[in-house]
This record gives structure tokens, C-alpha cells and sequence, in this order.
């Protein structure tokens, strides 16, 4: 059977002033054209063709020797070139476009934009790409804990975090728990460490570094904002953690330590449920 976004090998069986076509075998009823324009020569009857099977705009299965960006089953990072009423439409190295219908989309994309999709057989046999690229991920990274890795957002849940794809093809995630996960949106391109690599393969990231590295950037994130409260923060390290997340965009721990440093350095002092800037 002749697949639509895969490429095969395929063997000519009639040739006619607009193309060849092409089938499995000799006596298969099953053909598909390769436009006259894609044509070699020396392409004959009986001549194997290696092609690419997509639809065309009338839904015919039609074959092209162009290589696209991404086949069946796999994933790319596409550019969008247009929006339409139904959906992106996205340049795969093909004549016709490549559709995201809205409801494959995780977050919203403009003309321009590079998206992370995978390319799928929707209910209608008809080949479009969706950005729900979990499925279609590696587990098999060669990553280890306190790697740096660069990875990209391809969807958020407010149940788990930042779905992100390592190296845009390896599974991971920046747990909803991490500091600094609300400020990150789809699509964008992150710097993270490997915080830990579960049994199956999939990857847990952190946009912090290890927490000796990372005190003395908080500490002075911390102090920049108690400068904002005009010098007395009317908390202290006893806050709720969701005041100091709102706040401060830390957890409770990263919080501490964080005024810990400024007291020891004597920057800081605290009283009367309140930390003051000492100048």
C-alpha cells in the first residue's frame, strides 16, 4: 500500500505526457504521479523511483523527489508562513504547504515564527502537523544529572510544569515546583541543568543553577526588591511561600538562603516581622 508521508521506493508502471506513474509493483492497481517536471532521465518503465507521497491540493495522493523537512511520525522545527481561518500553514520544502489546525496548537504562532511539530494522518488520511510533539519525543538523551542542555517549549501544563524538547528531539521537563517556571511561555528557548533522569529516560530540568551558584544572584535579586518596597519589606523569611513566589519568583528554601547571605554580608536586617535594607 502506497503510505502518504513517508518516502518509498516505488516502481514506474506508465508514463504519459504529464508525468509517470508509479505503483508498488508491476501489477498493482494502487498509482500515484510524479509530475512530468519531476521527471529525470532514463526514468522508464520498470525504473525504481525513490519518492516522497503527500496530497496534493485536490487530496490526491501525488509523489515528489523533493526531501521535505519531516516525514511521518517524526518531528521538526518548521517556520509558519501564513495564518489563516483554519489554522498555520508551515513551509516542509514542499510545494504545498503543511497545515497546524488551531487544534494542534499548544500556544498561538504568527507568520515568521519557528515551531517545534511533529507530522501526523489526521481522521481524513490527510497529512498535518501538530506541536503535541510528546508522543513523537526520544527518551534515550545522552544527558546525565548537571548537564547543561538548551532545549525548547512546546507546551505548558498547570498540573506539571514546562514540557520542553532537549535539543529538539529529547523528552523533558521543568517541573511546575522550579522557580521561574510561570515567566516561560511556548515556543521560547531555554538554557537549563539536568536535575535528574527518570527510570524511562525522560529528563527533569532546572532554569537554576545548583543552589551554592545560584545564592548570590538571588541575594541581589532579593535586595533589588526590598529597594522597590522603599528599603522594609513587610514580610520576613516566615512568609507564606506563595507571597515570596509571587514576590520574588522563589521557593521558600531559595528565599532563605538568599537572605541568609545578606544578613552574614550585614545588608539586611530583620525585627518586627519585616526585613530592612541596611545602608
Amino acid at each position: 500500500m502506497i503510505q502518504a508521508g513517508e518516502r518509498q521506493e516505488l516502481i514506474i508502471v506508465k508514463e504519459t505526457g504529464f508525468g509517470i506513474y508509479l505503483a508498488e509493483h508491476k501489477e498493482s492497481s494502487e498509482k500515484v504521479l510524479l509530475p512530468k517536471k519531476e521527471v529525470g532521465e532514463g526514468m522508464k518503465p520498470g525504473t525504481k523511483v525513490e519518492v516522497f507521497v503527500y496530497l496534493d491540493s485536490s487530496d490526491r495522493l501525488i509523489a515528489t523527489r523533493r526531501e521535505p523537512m519531516v516525514t511521518i511520525g517524526r518531528t521538526a522545527v518548521l517556520k509558519v508562513k501564513d495564518v489563516t481561518k483554519i489554522g498555520a500553514f508551515l513551509d516542509w520544502g514542499l510545494e504545498k504547504d503543511l497545515l497546524l489546525p488551531f487544534r494542534e496548537q499548544t500556544g498561538k504562532v504568527y507568520p515568521g515564527d519557528e515551531c517545534l511539530v511533529a507530522l501526523y494522518l489526521d481522521k481524513s488520511s490527510r497529512l498535518c502537523a501538530t506541536m503535541r510533539v510528546y508522543p513523537y519525543l526520544k527518551k534515550n538523551s545522552p544527558y546525565q544529572v548537571n548537564d547543561q542542555v538548551h532545549g525548547r517549549v512546546y507546551e505548558l501544563s498547570s498540573n506539571f510544569g514546562a514540557f520542553v524538547a532537549v535539543d529538539d528531539q529529547y523528552s523533558a521537563l521543568i517541573p511546575k515546583r522550579e522557580s521561574g517556571v510561570q515567566g516561560i511561555r511556548v515556543g521560547d528557548r531555554v538554557q537549563a541543568r539536568v536535575s535528574g533522569v527518570k527510570e524511562d529516560g525522560k529528563l527533569d530540568l532546572s532554569i537554576r543553577e545548583k543552589a551554592y551558584l545560584q545564592i548570590d544572584e538571588d541575594a541581589e535579586n532579593v535586595l533589588g526588591i526590598i529597594e522597590e518596597f522603599d528599603g522594609v519589606l513587610p514580610f520576613d523569611d516566615k512568609a507564606r511561600p506563595e507571597t515570596i513566589q509571587r514576590e520574588f519568583g522563589l521557593s521558600k528554601n531559595a528565599f532563605k538562603r538568599a537572605v541568609g547571605r545578606l544578613l552574614k554580608e550585614g545588608r539586611i536586617a530583620i525585627a518586627d516581622g519585616k526585613i530592612r535594607k541596611v545602608d
